[in-house]
């Protein structure tokens, strides 16, 4: 079992192995923890775990609102989460590596990160100016029939992306512009699929790459089939720009 405390950032939003993460980065808290992050050599890995929050606030509030009007903003690295932060928080998330972590005038960092490896949250520590974590970094396993699923995976998705975007899009991608390793393929789909935050934490948290693919071929077929019968389609732009999970 591999274990490692990281600085922890919880978001509205699941992170997937292999896919890129902007951040705008404003709050003191994730601040203190971007120059903490700064002070790590350039050659080594500048690493962070985010998590998905399930019961909280992404950002802490910074003035008195409803329902009480007098109530003071909560502050501290915990602020918006409750006395027991790990309560707040999905169990599964993952490993960030900062790419690139730019401080501009006013103090706020413009970050972008890659998600690596998932992990299990075991403990969460809120003494310090920010969150940090104890992790247990969880193994992919391929599972039975791993191939034949994420080719099925694929084709399902090719047919979605083109009811989600009224066929009328020229930029989807191509088989030779989508990869074949199962793994690789189930987190794509997870990530780019327009999904509700539940339903791609279950994806992120599947046992093996198997599960994982058959969750999102049902869910593919499910999605593909409400879209048929749908008067409009709704978010088209989604399928032809890059989206931010913040």
């Amino acid at each position: 079992m591999t274990t490692a405390r990281l600085p922890l950032f919880p978001l509205n939003a699941v992170l997937f192995p292999g896919l890129v993460l902007p951040l705008n980065v404003f709050e003191e808290r994730y601040r203190a923890m971007m120059r903490e992050l700064l002070k790590t050599d350039e050659s080594e890995p500048r690493r962070f775990a985010v998590v998905a929050i399930r019961d909280g606030r992404e950002v802490a509030p910074t003035a008195p609102g409803l329902p009480d009007p007098t109530a003071l903003p909560e502050k501290g690295p915990a602020a918006g989460f409750g006395p027991d932060p790990i309560q707040a928080f999905h169990r599964v998330g993952c490993v960030a590596d900062a790419a690139t972590i730019r401080e501009r005038e006013d103090g706020s960092f413009e970050v972008l990160a890659t998600g690596t490896t998932r992990v299990k949250l075991l403990s969460v520590d809120a003494t310090g100016p920010f969150l940090t974590a104890e992790l247990e970094e969880l193994e992919e396993e391929r599972g039975d029939g791993a191939g034949a699923l994420a080719e099925g995976v694929l084709r399902a998705f090719r047919s979605y992306q083109k009811r989600l975007a009224g066929a009328r899009e020229r930029s989807l991608a191509t088989s030779q512009e989508l990869p074949d390793e199962p793994s690789v393929v189930s987190y794509l789909v997870a990530a780019a699929a327009v999904l509700d935050t539940p339903a791609k934490q279950r994806l992120l948290q599947a046992p093996d790459t198997a599960t994982r693919l058959r969750e999102e071929l049902h869910l593919l077929r499910a999605e593909t089939a409400v879209l048929r019968h749908l008067p409009s389609l709704p978010a088209v732009d989604l399928t032809r720009a890059p989206t931010s999970p913040n």
